[in-house]
């Protein structure tokens, strides 16, 4: 066992002194700057208050959705507005508890993602024009009746429509993440019901803002420099508990992290928030023990990278063991925390915020210690005075079989939706490889067969189908400062200060029954991945120009982030925001490429040689086939 000492107080210490050193710093919206210095808006003290709604409720008070009437002037933000939700405009459960929106009405604008909603009761989208996923070109065309235009640029963005199934409100879904700190123009015209007739909306020309990088990232980013200020040099106090030997040892201990929330660090807590609306460290308890769990070969020839493994829904660190295997022939050391706030310790608590939507920060905030942890990991993995320096890390003779500064990083499904945020922020790995992954939780939910089984729990609390929608909206808020979502436009270019750029290869599975394709493709275009081509065999994509917007790739050794589609034979996914269940989707390929060698070669290639290998001379398509 290993524990090195003094980062309780040293935490403590450097927490004081970053908030002390920043609280004059004005952040920036271009500069992705690494502190928010937006002060903590007190709604009462708002000139005449925050907005009132003519008519409670959501679609009264919320729609046309997002909308810059919904936000208040503030000088002291990157974008000179801050959200101002009414609280006679949010959705209400059964309990009558009306949802709590103070921590979105601290963000700078909207989400970067979002949906535009708004009501046009019996149009006919079709018939009207407007496109759906499999037409997106079609929105930015010259004779679009919808468009969506940045002010600043001029440049229109794509989208698609659909209706939501349950409250049949209109939903427009941008292609592409929206520009920060970038206020966008939503024009709606030329809209007719089945019969021809036009469809009036009102208004049908409204504007928003989305919130800038410090809005978004702030936080993460206050938290990231902390925890490093707080160790400088060296690594985090770490134990190595047990040691497991077998054809690969499994070796576990924990690791010390600050601790921000006001609790002891587990499901349930709330950030600190200082004066400035910076996270600050619990001074009553300042550190959270993370567990860690590694795979770790007998004996290595040469020291070797680290894998760390991000992993899928609600699970845990346990599903590191999965490249046992790869350890096992001396490739890696694969190494896994859980991804706080969406691991299985998690469950109990979300259930609860299922219920009460307006708890939605108690997941948001810990997320954000999850990637805290992945970047400790990352130098405990890179540094010679972490894992390195143990025993149980090291060859008979004492060597290290980790490599210096190698490590890499796998996500797959939730560990690809949250690895690219990971990924953004962290300076522990230039190369990741996200499995069937995406962006926007809000686009997410309905299209993914994990949905249904909390979903129950949702509508069982939020009977109204107008708030439900909404509700997802809102929290979508606060699911970007720990998703893809608020991160993607700094992973691959744009850097936050001090990051690189990373390289990114992206793993989809064609009709993924969990994190729907539009979804992966939405990523892919933010990041400006490059598609392997041809992507699929020729009258397997519904769409009129398969992955329109994404440029094939020209060369496989260049440093571009690629995008590869794996295709096991699974029907197209159902256009429209559902999931694809019954017989007519066929077998869910999901998981797949964990039992496709292909898949495997391909990845674990482009993590330790930087490079994509071209392992199938066209289309990709999986030896399952057969099974579906």
């Amino acid at each position: 066992m290993r524990r090195l000492s003094g980062i309780s107080v040293a935490v403590v210490m450097v927490t004081s002194l970053v908030a002390a050193c920043t609280s004059g710093t004005e952040g920036s919206s271009e500069s992705g700057s690494t502190q928010t210095t937006t002060t903590i808006p007190d709604p009462d003290a708002s000139a005449g208050g925050l907005p009132t709604c003519d008519e409670a409720g959501v679609r009264s008070c919320l729609l046309p959705w997002p909308d810059d009437r919904l936000t208040v002037a503030d000088p002291t933000t990157s974008t000179g507005r801050r959200l101002a939700i009414p609280a006679d405009a949010v959705p209400v459960n059964e309990a009558g508890i009306a949802m709590d929106v103070t921590d979105q009405n601290r963000a700078d604008g909207f989400s970067p993602s979002s949906a535009v909603v708004f009501v046009a009761d019996g149009v006919d989208l079709g018939a009207s024009g407007v496109p759906d996923s499999t037409r997106i070109e079609e929105s930015v065309a010259a004779d679009a009746s919808i468009t969506i235009t940045d002010t600043s640029s001029g440049e229109r963005v794509p989208f698609w429509g659909e209706r939501d199934i349950q409250s049949g409100l209109v939903t427009l879904r941008p292609a592409i993440a929206l520009t920060e700190g970038h206020t966008f123009e939503v024009v709606v015209d030329g809209l007719v019901d089945e019969s021809g007739a036009e469809i009036v909306v009102e208004p049908s020309t409204w504007t928003f803002t989305i919130a800038s990088a410090d809005s978004l990232a702030g936080r993460l980013l206050t938290m990231r420099d902390v925890a490093y200020e707080s160790i400088g040099e060296g690594v985090p106090n770490f134990t190595v508990d047990t040691v497991t030997e077998g054809e690969t040892k499994v070796v576990e201990g924990t690791f010390e992290i600050p601790n921000f929330l006001d609790n002891d660090g587990g499901p349930g807590g709330s950030l600190l928030l200082d004066a400035t609306g910076s996270p600050r460290v619990n001074g009553d308890q300042p550190v959270y023990d993370v567990a860690w769990r590694c795979v770790v070969p007998d004996a290595t020839v040469e020291p070797v990278p680290a894998l760390l493994y991000g992993h899928g829904l609600l699970g845990d660190r346990g599903q590191v063991d999965f490249f046992g295997t790869f350890a096992a022939q001396g490739l890696i050391v694969g190494c896994a925390v859980d991804w706080l706030g969406m691991a299985s310790q998690d469950i109990g608590n979300l259930a609860g915020i299922l219920g009460d939507m307006g708890r939605f920060n108690e997941q948001a905030d810990r997320m954000l210690h999850g990637h805290i942890a992945f970047s400790m990991l990352g130098r405990l993995t890179n540094h010679p005075d972490g894992f390195a320096s143990d025993p149980a890390f090291q060859n008979a003779d004492g060597s290290a079989m980790l490599k210096r500064d190698a490590t890499v990083f796998v996500g797959n499904s939730q560990g690809g939706i949250l690895g690219g945020a990971a990924s953004a922020i962290s300076t522990e790995w230039t190369r990741a490889v996200l499995g069937v992954p995406g962006m926007n939780y809000s686009l997410l939910l309905p299209r993914s067969t994990d949905w249904p089984e909390f979903q129950v729990i949702f509508e069982d609390s939020y009977s109204d189908v107008d708030d439900r929608l909404m509700a997802l909206m809102l929290v979508q808020l606060l699911w970007d400062r720990g998703e893809n979502s608020g991160y993607a436009q700094h992973l691959t270019t744009d850097t936050y200060p001090g990051v690189e750029s990373k390289t990114v290869l992206l793993i989809e599975a064609f009709g993924d029954h969990q994190v729907a394709n539009v979804s992966t493709e939405m990523l892919a275009r933010t990041i400006g991945a490059r598609v392997h081509s041809p992507a699929l065999r020729d009258d397997r994509s519904l769409s009129s120009i398969p992955f329109w917007g994404i440029e094939p790739i020209t060369d496989y050794a260049d440093a571009s982030s690629k995008l590869v589609v794996w295709d096991y034979g699974t029907p197209p996914p159902p256009v429209g925001p559902r999931p694809p269940i019954g017989a007519e989707f066929g077998k869910d390929p999901h998981g797949a490429g964990s039992d496709e060698p292909r898949v495997l070669i391909q990845a674990l290639n482009f993590l330790l040689e930087g490079t994509l290998t071209d392992v199938c001379a066209g289309p990709c398509v999986g030896t399952q086939i057969d099974q579906q």
